[in-house]
C-alpha cells in the first residue's frame, strides 16, 4: 500500500494523513469548492477537486471518490468518520472497483448499521439488552401492550437512527400512539426508513463505549472504555478515558461483551461498541459504530496505540501485533469538542471567520484541528473546529490541564464551546464523577457564560478606572463565587 486517498476533510483528514506519512505512505486529498484552501488539501501529496460545496455534491458522491483514486493511483481509501464512513453501498463500490477500504466489510456495516439487526447479532452471544422489542414495530396495539409490560417511561427509537433523531420518550400509554407517529415521521424524513422499536427508558444513564480492533486472522481485542456522558441534543461534547465509575470487574465484562459483538460479524478494523449504564452500574448494548470515532484520541493517549496506523496495517492484511494482555491503562485523557456553537443559545451554530486563532501548547496538550487564523467556518458541514485533548497521570491532572488549555486557547470572531468546557471542568458533578447524560439539562443555564463574561469585563473596567484615578498599582484576587458578589456590591480596594 503505497498511496491512500482520504475521503474526508478537516481535522480527521489531517490526522489520518499524518499517520500515513509516518508510515511512508503517500496521501491524496479530495476537496469541495468550500475547501479549496483547506489545510488538509495543502498537506496531502496530491489533491483532487470533487464538486460543489454541499456534501451531497462532493464528499457523499462515492463515484467521484473512486474516480479520484483511479486518477491518482491510490490503492486504498480511508473514510474517516461521517460522510461515507458507514455506508455499506459505498464499501461495496470500493471492493468492486478493486480498491481497499480501510474499514470493515460492507456486510458488517450493514448488520451493525441497523439497530435491530445489530441487536439480533449481539443476542447470539447473550449480550445484555435493555428490555423492549427485538423487531420493528408493525402492530401499534401489540407494541403498546409490550410497552405496558416493559413499564413506562419507554423510549421509541429509529432502527436506522443516530444523533437523537427518530427518538421519543413516552411517559404513559395515553401518549403512545401520538409519539409513535412522530418518531416514525422523523425517522422516515432523516433516514428514509421509518422502522422503529421500543426500549425501557433508562432515566439516569451513563454513555460508555468500548474501542475494539479486529483483523482478518481472527484476532479481536478491546482497548478499554471511553465515557461520553456529557452531551447536548444526544450528541457528545466531552469524552474521557478511562471512565471514573467502572470497576476492574465491570471493565473486563464490558470488554468481553464488546469483543463478542465484534466477533458476531467477523469484524475487521477499528470499531466502537456502545453501551448504556444505569445507576446500579448495569450495562446494556446500544449499537456498534463501524468506523473511527471522533473521540479516538483519548484511547490513543491512555494506551499508546496509534489507531489509524492499526487500521492501515489491518487493511494491508497484517495481524494485530499485540495481545489483550499487552494492553494496560496509563494515566487519564479528556477530550473537548471545540464547536463553532453558542452554548448560551441552545448550542446553535455560530458560523463566521476565525479572526484570532491561537492554540494551546505545553505538557499533556494535544489539538487536532483543520483550521488556521483568518479562515472561515463553512456553513455546509459539521461546525467542529477542533478537538482539544489533555492527558495527565490521573483524572485530576487531566482536568487541571484542560482548564489551562482552555484559558490558553484564543479564538475570536465566533462563539465556541470552550466556555462550556470550562464550566464542565469546574462543576462539582463532573469533578466528582457523579454525572450522567442529562448533565446539560440538570446544571447548565443558558446565558450563564455570557453573564460570566460580562462580570469579567466589569471587573477589568473597575480595576482600570481605580488604577488610573489613583495612579497606583493594586493586586486584586477574587476567587470563585465571590466574583459576582464583588461586582454587585462594587467592593472598594
Amino acid at each position: 500500500m503505497q498511496k491512500i486517498l482520504v475521503a474526508n476533510r478537516g481535522e480527521i483528514a489531517l490526522r489520518v494523513m499524518r499517520s500515513a506519512r509516518e508510515m511512508g505512505i503517500k496521501t491524496v486529498a479530495v476537496y469541495s469548492d468550500a475547501d479549496r484552501d483547506a489545510l488538509h488539501v495543502r498537506y496531502a501529496d496530491e489533491a483532487v477537486h470533487i464538486g460543489e460545496a454541499p456534501s451531497a455534491k462532493s464528499y457523499l458522491v462515492g463515484e467521484k471518490i473512486i474516480a479520484a483514486c483511479k486518477k491518482t493511483g491510490a490503492e486504498a481509501i480511508h473514510p474517516g468518520y461521517g460522510f461515507l464512513s458507514e455506508n455499506a453501498a459505498f464499501a461495496r463500490q470500493v471492493r468492486e472497483a478493486g480498491l481497499i477500504l480501510i474499514g470493515p466489510s460492507p456486510e458488517a456495516m450493514e448488520i451493525m448499521g441497523n439497530k435491530l439487526s445489530a441487536k439480533a447479532a449481539a443476542l447470539k452471544y447473550n449480550i445484555p439488552m435493555v428490555p423492549g422489542t427485538e423487531e420493528a414495530i408493525t402492530d401499534i396495539e401489540e407494541a403498546k401492550q409490550r410497552a405496558v409490560e416493559v413499564g413506562f417511561p419507554i423510549l421509541i427509537k429509529a432502527a436506522a437512527g443516530g444523533g437523537g433523531k427518530g427518538m421519543r420518550i413516552v411517559d404513559s400509554a395515553a401518549d403512545f400512539e401520538e409519539q409513535m407517529a412522530l418518531a416514525v415521521s422523523e425517522a422516515t424524513s432523516a433516514f428514509g426508513d421509518g422502522s422503529v422499536f421500543i426500549e425501557r427508558y433508562v432515566s439516569s444513564p451513563r454513555h460508555i463505549e468500548i474501542q475494539v480492533l479486529g483483523d482478518s486472522h481472527g484476532n479481536i481485542l478491546h482497548l478499554f472504555e471511553r465515557d461520553c456522558s456529557v452531551q447536548r441534543r444526544h450528541q457528545k461534547v466531552i469524552e474521557e478515558a478511562p471512565s471514573s465509575v467502572l470497576t476492574p470487574e465491570i471493565r473486563q465484562q464490558m470488554g468481553k461483551c464488546a469483543v463478542d459483538v465484534a466477533r458476531s460479524v467477523n469484524y475487521t478494523g477499528a470499531g466502537t461498541v456502545e453501551f448504556i449504564m444505569d445507576e446500579q452500574l448495569n450495562f446494556y448494548f446500544l449499537e456498534m459504530n463501524t468506523r473511527l470515532q471522533v473521540e479516538h484520541p483519548v484511547t490513543e493517549l491512555i494506551t499508546g496505540i496509534d489507531l489509524v496506523k492499526e487500521q492501515i496495517r489491518i487493511a494491508r492484511g497484517e495481524a494485530i501485533s499485540f495481545n489483550q494482555e499487552d494492553l494496560e491503562i496509563k494515566g487519564h485523557a479528556i477530550e473537548l469538542r471545540v464547536y463553532a456553537e453558542d452554548p448560551d443559545n441552545n448550542f446553535l451554530p455560530d458560523i463566521g471567520t476565525l479572526q484570532t486563532y491561537i492554540t494551546p501548547k505545553g505538557p499533556g496538550v494535544r489539538v487536532d484541528d483543520g483550521f488556521e487564523q483568518g479562515m472561515d467556518i463553512p456553513i455546509y458541514y459539521d461546525p467542529m473546529i477542533a478537538k482539544l485533548i489533555t492527558y495527565g497521570k490521573d483524572r485530576t491532572e487531566a482536568i487541571e490541564r484542560m482548564l489551562r488549555a482552555i484559558n490558553e486557547y484564543n479564538i475570536t470572531g465566533i462563539t465556541t464551546t470552550l466556555g462550556f468546557g470550562k464550566f464542565v471542568m469546574q462543576h462539582e458533578a463532573f469533578t466528582s464523577g457523579n454525572f450522567d447524560t442529562h448533565f446539560v439539562q440538570k446544571y447548565f443555564v443558558q446565558g450563564s457564560l455570557q453573564n460570566s463574561k460580562d462580570d469579567e469585563a466589569m471587573i477589568a473596567a473597575l480595576i482600570m478606572e481605580k488604577l488610573l484615578s489613583e495612579k497606583k498599582v493594586y493586586t486584586v484576587e477574587v476567587i470563585g463565587d465571590d466574583l459576582r458578589n464583588w461586582v454587585k456590591n462594587r467592593k472598594e480596594f
